[in-house]
C-alpha cells in the first residue's frame, strides 16, 4: 500500500534530508516501503484447474495458502488435463492451470490462454496398480498383455494415456485394455472397485491409495516420465493472487509437499 504524507515545516524536511544523506554516506540501507508481510498484498478468490493426479497435494497446498494469506479462497477443480484444457478454451473461469504434461499446457499457450511462461514444478512416473491380493498374479508390464487379464488404462489424449503408450513402445508390448478412462483417478477406481485386475496409474496415486491397492513398479516407466507445468491463465481476473499461489507451489515448502507424495523434481 502506498502511503501519502503531508509536508511538515521546512526545517523538519531539511533535517530529515540530512539524516537520509548521512545514512547513505555510512552505507546503511533503508527498508523498501514496498515490502510487506506474507499475505498482506494478496486478497480475493482464485480457481485452480489441476490434473486429477494432483488432487491430494493441491488440496493440501490450497489449505496452506489460505492460512498464509488470510482472506483468500482457493477453489479447486480436478480432471484429466485434456478435459481441463477443453473447459478453459470454452470459457470456463480459471486463474491457474496445472497440467500433468507439457503437451496440454502447450495447447493452451498456442491459443494465447497462458499468461507469461509456464513453470515446471514436478515429475511423475507410471506404476501398475493391482488389488491387494493381486488375483491375476501380475509382476511385470508384459503380464498385462496376458490372455484373460483385465487391464484398464487412460485414454491416449490424457497424459497418463500418452505415458502408457510410451511404456508400451519401451517394453515392446501392446496392451488391449478393457477400458480407457479420461483421468488417472478413474483408472484407480476401476482397480479398487474390483472391476479390473490391473491399471496403469502414477506412483503418486498408488501411494495415496494406501492399502487399497498394491503397486508394482516396472523399468519401462523410466521411458515415460511426465513433467508437470503450472501457469496463470490469460483470462484470469486476479493474476496477482494466481501468481502468489504458483509461487507457493514452487516454493521449498510446496516442493516438500510434492516430494512427500512421491512426485519427482523436474
Amino acid at each position: 500500500m502506498r502511503i501519502t504524507r503531508k509536508p511538515f515545516a521546512t526545517v523538519l524536511v531539511v533535517g530529515a534530508l540530512a539524516v537520509s544523506l548521512g545514512a547513505c554516506a555510512s552505507g546503511t540501507t533503508r527498508p523498501s516501503t514496498g515490502s510487506a508481510s506474507p499475505g498482506s498484498s494478496t486478497s480475493g478468490e482464485i480457481t485452480v484447474f489441476a490434473a486429477a493426479s494432483l488432487k491430494t497435494t493441491f488440496t493440501q497446498l490450497a489449505k496452506d495458502f489460505e492460512v498464509q494469506h488470510p482472506g483468500t479462497k482457493v477453489t479447486l477443480s480436478f480432471a484429466g488435463s485434456s478435459d481441463l484444457v477443453t473447459q478453459i478454451t470454452q470459457g470456463a473461469p480459471a486463474d491457474v492451470f496445472a497440467s500433468a504434461d507439457t503437451k496440454n499446457m502447450s495447447k493452451l499457450a498456442d491459443q494465447g490462454l497462458v499468461d507469461g511462461t509456464a513453470t515446471n514444478f514436478a515429475t511423475n512416473v507410471l506404476e501398475i496398480a493391482v488389488p491387494p491380493a493381486n488375483p491375476a498374479s501380475i509382476s511385470s508390464f508384459a503380464d498385462l498383455a496376458k490372455s484373460g487379464v483385465k487391464v484398464v488404462t487412460c485414454a491416449s489424449q490424457v497424459p497418463c494415456g500418452a505415458a502408457t503408450e510410451a511404456a508400451e513402445k519401451a517394453a515392446g508390448t501392446m496392451l488391449k485394455p478393457v477400458s480407457e478412462e479420461s483421468s488417472v483417478t478413474d483408472v484407480l477406481g476401476k482397480v479398487t472397485s474390483g472391476e479390473a485386475d490391473a491399471g496403469l496409474v502414477y506412483v503418486t496415486d498408488v501411494k495415496a491409495a494406501g492399502d487399497k491397492v498394491k503397486g508394482i513398479p516396472f523399468p519401462e516407466s523410466e521411458k515415460a516420465v511426465n513433467t508437470y507445468p503450472i501457469a496463470t491463465v490469460g483470462t484470469s481476473k486476479n493474476k496477482e493472487l494466481a501468481a502468489a499461489f504458483i509461487a507457493n507451489v514452487t516454493s521449498e515448502a510446496g516442493k516438500k509437499v510434492l516430494r512427500d507424495a512421491g512426485f519427482g523434481t523436474p
